[in-house]
């Protein structure tokens, strides 16, 4: 076999015999990996296992390549190819496993813990795409390109591209204006200007989803939201005042209408879900003087938004029990008519 030839082919068996045998490893060490990972009660070790796992794929390659290369007798010039090559492939990877591990993480730890950090899509994506941008900017070094120039072309780009996206940009920046005000976070429950209220689901780079009670996902663009008024029912807490209007006789006394109603929603506390004792409960004579009827406000707190309806419920159904042993009275509306009657003139 001709020597140039031999040259050639010697070091491709090589590097594929190296990432082969390599590939292999892999594949066993993940294995085990796996088994070990399963035993423990942390989460970290998997997350760590499932970021690496695409990237080595890679490094096998690169591995077997370097050792192909290591062994050739390749002119000077094209090991230098070769190399950077490799050092493009190592980066990617490298990149790639970043990216995952962060954003796994970020996912799994951040987004449950208390930390004052914006868990969404478009905090997820600008953190992947920082370490990409960050990666793609090492390899274009590596292969001895200058950023200087592509960062003038882009910078003179970027105005044209702004103005041709200018409602995608006006989205974007409105949404990373909500998730550093604070004033809307996943999880919350919202209402909004036009009267629809749901939980926040996500904030991308685009839009804002709300899930209604009903199920129903409701879409705003992050622009629009930004400028709208909305109803954070979650700002300052999740606690709330609940305001039950209740209606007696003129006949009723109006102190023992206070006791009664304050005693059953004390009575209440721990059996009905969502209603709780802090602050205690307290009755108002408001709005007072009704048409035909003395109007109290019966105040409690619940747990959250969502339970006021269960609340109110309940609550009604306990007074008006509860009314009906006391013999009060809740009055029906009514109005007293005089009809003037004007004897016929005499012609």
């Amino acid at each position: 076999m001709d020597n140039n030839l031999k040259s050639i082919i010697i070091p491709i068996i090589v590097a594929l015999l190296s990432s082969s045998v390599l590939f292999i490893i892999r594949g066993i060490a993940f294995r085990l990996l796996h088994r070990w990972a399963g035993k423990t009660e942390t989460k970290i070790d998997d997350i760590i296992i499932k970021a690496f796992k695409t990237p080595s794929i890679y490094w096998c390659i690169a591995i077997g390549l370097y050792i192909g290369v290591a062994i050739s007798g390749f002119p000077e010039r094209y090991v230098f190819y070769f190399s950077k090559a490799i050092h493009v492939i190592v980066i990617f990877s490298i990149t790639i496993a970043t990216a995952n591990l962060s954003g796994k993480v970020f996912r799994e730890y951040i987004q449950k813990s208390e930390l004052p950090i914006p868990t969404t899509g478009l905090a997820y994506g600008i953190l992947k795409g920082t370490i990409f941008v960050i990666g793609l900017l090492i390899v274009l070094t590596v292969l001895g390109i200058s950023i200087t120039p592509l960062i003038t072309a882009l910078g003179v780009g970027g105005l044209a591209i702004a103005l041709a996206l200018k409602d995608t940009l006006e989205n974007l920046f409105a949404g990373i204006h909500i998730l550093i005000e604070k004033s809307i976070r996943v999880g919350d429950f919202v209402k909004l200007e036009t009267g629809q209220e749901g939980y926040v689901e996500d904030i991308t780079w685009r839009t804002t989803r709300v899930r209604m009670l009903s199920n129903n996902m409701v879409i705003i663009p992050n622009s629009k939201l930004s400028q709208s008024i909305v109803t954070n029912y979650y700002l300052p807490e999740k606690r709330m005042a609940l305001l039950i209007p209740i209606s007696v006789s003129y006949s009723a006394d109006p102190e023992k209408i206070e006791r009664i109603l304050i005693d059953e929603a004390k009575k209440a506390i721990g059996k009905i879900e969502g209603l709780i004792g802090e602050p205690e409960p307290s009755v108002r004579l408001i709005p007072g003087f009704g048409e035909s009827s003395l109007d109290f406000t019966l105040i409690c707190h619940i747990r959250e938004f969502t339970d006021n309806a269960i609340v109110q419920h309940e609550m009604r159904k306990r007074i008006f029990k509860r009314f009906k042993e006391e013999g009060i009275e809740i009055p029906f509306l009514h109005r007293t008519v005089y009809i003037k009657e004007e004897k016929a003139r005499e012609i």
